[in-house]
């Protein structure tokens, strides 16, 4: 996510636009996936195949993805990069956002945690930039530490940055209707106690075990498995993701 921060850095359309409703149907009711050089580790508890709903984390450095192609592989859904603290907006996000969903993939939005501003402005810019609409998956706030940012590497205390994780989920989920999901590496869930945050709906990133694992404890919906996935569609390596649950709990969960 964000090529990770760290490392230098869903308008949801269950109606196929222009595409067919039988290729969207196989996309969430196939087993999963078999992508082509996922990345594999020994893993500790179920791996990834074990779960049958996959999609991609995407943002500028993606080029244009060929859609149908990646939900004809088994592309379930996508996490598109819109934003990033109170003024940047991702120049892939509106090309990703209008193919995506052209093709009838399941798409939401994710924000960048820019550590240098109020979480209420930078809610408000997200706003400002993603359009609201009824079919969205529920948008993403993507929270890391950024030790290699040019301009902000304060890092607050855990009590600070759930507070103001709350006021970003709030201002969400009050103008576009649905909670959103909270995305988090492991040094940031341990080093700002995020697993103090109950009832929200986490996706973990956990490269070389099952989230269980990592996360002892914390309930998930989504699991990044791995940062150089080889998708069908998609041009380099890309993030890939899993759902917690069944196709008919995707759907349910999604809206």
């Amino acid at each position: 996510m964000h090529r990770l921060a760290a490392m230098a850095a869903l308008c949801l359309t269950l109606v196929a636009c222009g595409g067919s409703a039988e290729i969207e149907t196989r996309a969430l009711t196939s087993a999963a996936p078999d992508f082509s050089r996922i990345e594999r580790a020994r893993w500790s508890g179920p791996g990834p195949d074990a779960y049958p709903v996959h999609g991609i984390d995407i943002a500028r450095y993606q080029p244009p993805i060929d859609w149908r192609q990646a939900k004809a592989a088994g592309v379930s859904f996508a996490f598109i990069k819109a934003t990033e603290g109170g003024d940047m907006v991702d120049p892939m996000f509106a090309q990703h956002w209008d193919a995506a969903g052209r093709a009838g993939v399941p798409r939401g939005a994710y924000h960048f945690w820019y550590h240098c501003r109020p979480a209420v402005e930078q809610a408000r810019w997200f706003i400002d930039t993603v359009p609201r609409g009824r079919r969205d998956l529920p948008h993403v706030l993507d929270m890391e530490w950024t030790p290699f940012s040019p301009t902000c590497t304060i890092r607050r205390d855990g009590a600070f940055l759930r507070a103001e994780a709350k006021t970003f989920l709030d201002m969400l989920e009050r103008h576009y209707g649905k909670r959103p999901v909270i995305y988090v590496s492991v040094d940031f869930y341990r080093d700002a106690e995020f697993g103090k945050m109950r009832g929200e709906t986490f996706w973990l990133r956990s490269v070389a075990a099952h989230p269980s694992v990592t996360y002892p404890g914390q309930d998930w919906r989504f699991w990044q498995y791995t940062g150089t996935g080889r998708v069908p569609g998609v041009t380099g390596e890309v993030d890939i993701n899993v759902f917690s649950g069944s196709p008919a709990a995707f759907r349910a969960w999604a809206g």
